[in-house]
């Protein structure tokens, strides 16, 4: 199978790439160093050519709305019309869980995203996952002033990356299956503490500080409403586990 993916680079998308050639698949990035631009559709019908899967893993930083929407609208919509145009079957896309119940302008555009998929004629599969072992990590970083680091107070069930991974390959070996049931960790987990536990296990030296984010959002997630609300796959990697195998 041929196999083209969108945010090959990212902490998902090279995992994407390792897994499908793992099993023998050819992969074709889907990126501006090959002359491809997702959010104009440059390039994308010529190096979608013989591709008989799409797999999307894209992000943008914003958190704005406007930007989000503009974003996952964009790329979703060249991804769906140049997939057409070369002839691939398949367009399979990464989504997040819990969006529904969050009003988060990023949300808002995966939102827009799925429902894209939905309406679109191209042959569709969706993937929700919680957020990655990676996010913990990543919260260091969003709001950091000197030595102390900001994170939200938010539930979660975080899930390896390369498990996400394995889930989306399969998807794009089994063929259109719609919104397939949602994929979260073994565990359910307060950020905050994951956050602690990474400070310590790399010597980083921070403090990190817990904030309750304020709004209908904030309360969403301190309330665990990105964790699965039914049963579904489970991914077998401790956030313990994958800490000690990258620190």
């Amino acid at each position: 199978m041929k196999l083209a993916v969108a945010g090959a680079t990212g902490v998902v998308g090279t995992h994407v790439v390792d897994v499908a050639r793992e099993r023998g698949h050819e992969v074709v990035a889907l990126a501006r160093s090959v002359g491809v631009d997702l959010t104009s559709g440059a390039g994308l019908v010529e190096r979608l050519a013989g591709v008989d899967a799409v797999v999307d893993v894209t992000s943008t930083a914003s958190q704005r709305r406007a930007v989000a929407e503009a974003f996952f609208g964009g790329v979703t919509t060249n991804l769906i019309d140049a997939g057409q145009r070369a002839g691939v079957g398949h367009h399979v896309a990464l989504s997040i869980v819990g969006i529904d119940d969050v009003p988060s302008g990023y949300y808002r555009g995966k939102l827009l995203q799925e429902r894209l998929l939905a309406a679109g004629a191209q042959p569709w599969s969706v993937l929700r996952a919680t957020q990655f072992h990676e996010f913990a990590e990543q919260a260091l970083h969003f709001a950091a002033v000197g030595p102390f680091s900001f994170v939200p107070r938010m539930l979660s069930q975080p899930v390896a990356a390369r498990e996400v991974a394995e889930a989306l390959v399969d998807l794009a070996e089994a063929g259109p299956s719609g919104r397939v049931p949602d994929l979260a960790g073994p565990e359910r987990l307060d950020v905050p503490s994951l956050s602690r536990r990474v400070v310590r296990a790399r010597g980083l030296g921070r403090r990190v500080v817990g904030v309750r984010l304020p709004g209908a959002a904030g309360r969403a997630m301190r309330s665990g409403a990105l964790t699965p609300g039914s049963d579904g796959p489970r991914g077998r990697t401790t956030f313990a586990e994958w800490l000690a195998s990258t620190s």
